[in-house]
């Protein structure tokens, strides 16, 4: 069974995707994934979707309202979570480009990532 680690947008980890079921970091069952990525809480409203890097998203002004769904029948109570999960990688579009502007070494990833030796 498939397991992917959900982020944040700081990239803080906030449950997992087991199947298509959405926990929280407690192992408690809080939502779930339809096939077209639109995330539902246990109850049936929208929530928002989940984008390709594992991050639910939402629009903060929503002029279309998403019917509630019949939630699929409940998982296993609980399941056991990770102690920890792998780190995200931050999206360019997340502001990696604004920290290579300050840190003008970081512009090439293939260049050497230390920074210049200070002189004088």
């Amino acid at each position: 069974m498939p397991q992917f680690p959900l982020y944040s947008t700081h990239g803080d980890w906030t449950g997992l995707l087991v199947d298509g079921y959405i926990y929280n970091q407690r192992g408690e069952w809080v939502g779930w994934v339809d096939r077209e990525s639109r995330v539902f809480s246990v109850v049936g409203e929208y929530v928002g979707w989940l984008s390709r890097d594992f991050r639910i998203l939402r629009k903060r002004d929503v002029n279309e309202t998403v019917p509630r769904r019949q939630p699929p029948a409940r998982p296993a109570l609980k399941i056991k979570m990770p102690t920890s999960a792998p780190m995200w990688k931050m999206p360019e579009s997340l502001g990696c480009l604004r920290r290579r502007a300050h840190y003008p070494w970081q512009a090439d990833p293939a260049a050497n990532a230390k920074p210049p030796a200070k002189t004088g």
